[in-house]
C-alpha cells in the first residue's frame, strides 16, 4: 500500500517484528533490551515457527564464546575459508562474511542475559572434504534445555514438538528442548521488558509505504484488519513459503507442502508483502532439502541417522550415498527426479537385524504402529530379495545384484559406487565406524521414501545489515528481512547444521542494530 494520509492507525511502535521463530524472537529481544518499543506478531496460535520443530535447535556460529570456553582451536578465517569454498560466488561476499563473523559477537551479547544459555552440540560440517571443514563439530551449539517449571505459562504457547502437532502426543511437561528451548528462553527473557508486546493469530498481510519508505503494516487477526505504524522499521522474519503449494509451483520449488517440516505459518505472506512493496528476490526455487520417510498419513518427513539399509530406485539400483548430509542427498534425489531417472517412491532396503521397523533413528515424526505402514502399502516384507522385489515392483535380478554388490562393499569397508562413509558426517551416527552394514539377515524389508524439506530458503534480497533491497539494488528504508524470508547467504548450499536458525537470529539482530544506528 502506497501512501498513508488518512490512514487509521490502530497501533504504533518503534519496531514491528513479523514471525516468532528463532529470528523473530531474537529481533524482538534485541529491540526490547535496547529500549525500543517493539511489537512481535505471530500469524498462528503458537509461538516458535519452524524453529520450534527443530530437534536440535542448533546454530552454526564459529568461534563463539561457548566453543572458546571448550577450548576450540578454530579460527574465523578458517571458518570463512570453508564457508566461501562451499557457497562459492552465488551470494554476495559481504553477506557471507557478515554471517560467519557475526555469530560469535551475537552469542557474547545474548549470554549477558541469565535467561539465555547455550551448550555444546558437536555436529560436523556438511562438506567434509572442503578446505578448513571442521569434522569434530566445533562450530555448532544449541540452546540449553530449560525446565518447563521455569516458564510453565509457555508450555502450551510454544509450537511443537512435531509429535504433538502431527500425532496428538502430549506436550512435554518436563523440559523445553531443542528449538523449543531456544524459543522458550527468548520469550522468558523478553517477558522482563514492559516495552515489548507479543500477539498471536496476527498475520502481516501488507506493508504501508510512504514516499518510498515503509512506515507500517496492515495485519489480519481473525479476519479483522488493522494498521500498525512503525517509527523505525518492520522486520520480516516470518519464515518461507514452503506450506503454500501455489507459491511453490509459481517459483519452481520441488516437492509439496504436505511434506515440509516448516511450521504452519510458513505461507509466504511476508514475502509477497515485501514483493508488493518493491523488493527484489533471489533463490526462490531453493529449499533446505532432505530425504523423507513416508508415513501412513501420506506425508514424507525429514529422516536421518540410518543405522543400516540402502536406497534403491524403480530399477532396483542404488543411486545415492544414503548417509550423505541430508541437503546434499536431497539435492541429488531431486536432480534425478527432474531428469526422469528416478520416480517416487524410492525404497529403503534393509534386513531383519533390527526387526521390521526401518533402521531410522531420527524420523522427526515418530514411527507409529507397523500395521499402519503395511496397510498403507509403505512397508513390505519377504523371505527373499526376489520376493521383496516383486512386492515393490522392481526387477528381482537387479535388486539381488545391487544388494550383493553392496554387501561386498560392507565387507571391504569401501563404497566404490557412492563413497558412503568417506566423510565425517557419514559416520556421525555410527560412532565413527563404517556406515556400511550388510543386508544378509532374512526376512528382508522395504520402506517407502520421498522428498522433504526444512523450509524454503529463497526470499527478499538484503544487504549485510538485513535491509531489504529494491530491484535497483537500493535499500528500501524501514524494511528488513531475516531467516527464510530473506534470500539465504548460503545460496544453494547447506554448509552445516544450524545455518537456517543461525542466519535468522543473526540478521534479525543486525536489523535492529541498524535501526538503532539510523535513529541516532
Amino acid at each position: 500500500m502506497d501512501g498513508h494520509s488518512g490512514m487509521d492507525w490502530t497501533d504504533e511502535c518503534d519496531v514491528l517484528v513479523a514471525g516468532s521463530g528463532g529470528g523473530g524472537v531474537t529481533g524482538a529481544y534485541t529491540a526490547a533490551r535496547e529500549g525500543l518499543n517493539v511489537l512481535l506478531i505471530e500469524s498462528t496460535d503458537k509461538f516458535g515457527g519452524t524453529t520450534a520443530y527443530s530437534g536440535g535447535g542448533g546454530v552454526w556460529f564459529p568461534c563463539n564464546p561457548v566453543l572458546q570456553r571448550a577450548g576450540t582451536d578454530d579460527t574465523i578465517e578458517d571458518a570463512l575459508t570453508y564457508y566461501r569454498a562451499v557457497v562459492g560466488d552465488r551470494t554476495p561476499r559481504e553477506l557471507q562474511e557478515t554471517f560467519v563473523r557475526g555469530g560469535a559477537p551475537l552469542i557474547e551479547y545474548l549470554e549477558r542475559d541469565p535467561d539465555i544459555k547455550f551448550v555444546l552440540l558437536p555436529w560436523p560440517d556438511y562438506y567434509g572434504k572442503a578446505p578448513k571443514a571442521r569434522l569434530d563439530g566445533q562450530r555448532h551449539i544449541a540452546a540449553k534445555p530449560l525446565k518447563v517449571a521455569a516458564a510453565p505459562e509457555l508450555r502450551d504457547a510454544i509450537r511443537g514438538p512435531l509429535d504433538t502437532d502431527r500425532l496428538g502426543a502430549p506436550t512435554p511437561a518436563d523440559y523445553y528442548v531443542g528449538g523449543r528451548a531456544l524459543i522458550a528462553r527468548f520469550l522468558k527473557a523478553i517477558g522482563q521488558y514492559p516495552n515489548a508486546s507479543l500477539r498471536r493469530d496476527t498475520a502481516l498481510v501488507e506493508l504501508v509505504v510512504s514516499d518510498g519508505r515503509v512506515v507500517g503494516a496492515i495485519v489480519d487477526s481473525w479476519g479483522k484488519r488493522s494498521a500498525i505504524r512503525t517509527r523505525l522499521g518492520v522486520l520480516l522474519a516470518a519464515g518461507g513459503f514452503e506450506g503454500n503449494d501455489e507459491l511453490r509451483r509459481r517459483y519452481g520449488v520441488p516437492g509439496h507442502a504436505q511434506d515440509t517440516m516448516g511450521g504452519p505459518g510458513s505461507l509466504g505472506q511476508a514475502l509477497t508483502a515485501g514483493i508488493a512493496a518493491g523488493a527484489d528476490t533471489d533463490l526462490l526455487d531453493q529449499a533446505w532439502w532432505s530425504p523423507g520417510m513416508t508415513h501412513p498419513d501420506g506425508r514424507s518427513a525429514f529422516a536421518l541417522w540410518f543405522t543400516g539399509g540402502i536406497f534403491v530406485n524403480q530399477d532396483g539400483d542404488r543411486f545415492v550415498n544414503e548417509s550423505r548430509a541430508y541437503d546434499r542427498a536431497g539435492r541429488e534425489i531431486i536432480a534425478q527426479l527432474q531428469d526422469g531417472s528416478l520416480t517416487l517412491p524410492y525404497w529403503m532396503i534393509y534386513d531383519n537385524r533390527e526387526g521390521e521397523v526401518p533402521p531410522v533413528k531420527a524420523a522427526n515424526v515418530s514411527i507409529v504402529e507397523t500395521r499402519k505402514y503395511v496397510d498403507a502399502g509403505l512397508w513390505h516384507t519377504a523371505d527373499t530379495l526376489a520376493g521383496l522385489a516383486d512386492k515393490i515392483g522392481v526387477p528381482a535380478d537387479r535388486l539381488t545384484a545391487t544388494v550383493a554388490r553392496f554387501n561386498e562393499f560392507a565387507a571391504s569397508g569401501v563404497d566404490e559406487d557412492f563413497g558412503r562413509g568417506d566423510e565425517a558426517f557419514d559416520r556421525a551416527f555410527s560412532g565413527g565406524a563404517s556406515p556400511l552394514v550388510p543386508i544378509d539377515s532374512p526376512p528382508f524389508h522395504a520402506a517407502a521414501f520421498g522428498i522433504s524439506d526444512l523450509g524454503t530458503k529463497g526470499g527478499l534480497r538484503t544487504d549485510a545489515a538485513a535491509r531489504v533491497l529494491d530491484m535497483a539494488g537500493n535499500a528500501i528504508p524501514g524494511l528488513y528481512a531475516a531467516g527464510n524470508t530473506m534470500a539465504a547467504p548460503s545460496g544453494t548450499a547447506y554448509p552445516g547444521g544450524g545455518n537456517p536458525i543461525g542466519t535468522s537470529m543473526l540478521f534479525s539482530h543486525l536489523a535492529v542494530r541498524d535501526m538503532l544506528r539510523r535513529r541516532a
